[in-house]
């Protein structure tokens, strides 16, 4: 099979390309910075998965915003529209990244993928992303969305942010720990993904089957470094490193992957924290 990944360069992409070039998949690295140019290489391509999106882990303001949601919307838009206008016999399938944050947030409700979408600004986000993944069907097109959780991984992601203070011993819990952190170790995700590529279709949860609260990771994390998780960091110190962007830290949602269990018969290598942080940091 021959894999064009949009947005190859970061860290869920270097691992799935890894992942597929293994198995013998012909891997095209790609980007929608020119959706044209991006448009012609999709169509020597059996699949495509976008992963291309502004990053989140910055401080929001008005512009920022604007490219988080312009590079989910306005760039698959026009990738979309431009692989219409050109022969694409070989092209059979779109894969776009989303994320849990579709839901919104709380601390007491659980979702699965029959659950709406949430009102916050990431959740109008990912409606936006998956709405506009989903106009590949009319392309012809199989369309999967994967709505990862907080991704686990060595070289990249959340985990990478937050190893430094706790390896000083100056890690602790957000805000009042009660949030849910719907994790998943990497090589799920990447597995997943690999997963949708191969079948399936509409959204799944690439997230772990026990999520933990903000709390539970924290002492989970701080067993494992055997470091003290003791200070906590209050939600307004957050709030003016990263501005609104602090709700992805200071909320959360429970959020079970359902489909890809119950429809694709996946298997989750990690599905406790304790083993994914083991295999990752011991």
């Amino acid at each position: 099979m021959k894999v064009l990944i949009l947005g190859a360069s970061g860290f869920v992409g270097r691992h799935l390309r890894a992942a597929l070039e293994r198995r013998g998949d012909i891997v095209i690295a790609g980007s929608l910075h020119d959706p044209s140019a991006a448009a012609t290489e999709a169509a020597t391509c059996d699949a495509v998965v976008n992963l291309a999106g502004e990053p989140l882990a910055q401080r929001w303001n008005d512009a920022v915003k604007h490219a988080i949601f312009y590079s989910r919307t306005e760039l698959p838009r026009r990738f979309l529209e431009a692989l219409g206008r050109i022969d694409r016999a070989t092209v059979k399938t779109y894969v776009s990244a989303s994320a849990v944050g579709y839901y919104g947030t709380s601390e007491t409700s659980t979702f699965t993928e029959e659950n709406p979408p949430g009102a916050d600004f990431l959740a109008q986000v990912c409606e936006a992303w998956e709405l506009q993944a989903a106009a590949a069907r009319d392309l012809g097109l199989r369309v999967a969305i994967v709505r990862s959780g907080l991704v686990l991984g060595r070289d990249g992601g959340a985990l990478a942010k937050m190893l430094p203070p706790f390896r000083f011993g100056a890690g602790g819990v957000i805000g009042n720990g009660k949030q849910w952190y719907s994790w998943v170790h990497i090589d799920d995700v990447v597995a997943i993904y690999v997963s949708a590529i191969d079948g399936g279709e509409g959204p799944f949860n690439a997230t772990a089957p026990n999520p933990v609260t903000n709390a539970e990771f924290t002492h989970g994390l701080g067993a494992v470094l055997h470091r003290p998780a003791v200070l906590p960091v209050p939600q307004f110190v957050l709030e003016l490193m990263l501005g609104e962007g602090a709700s992805v830290l200071t909320g959360g949602q429970r959020a079970l992957p359902m489909r890809i269990t119950e429809e694709r018969g996946y298997t989750f290598a990690f599905p406790a924290l304790a083993g994914a942080l083991e295999n990752l940091l011991a």
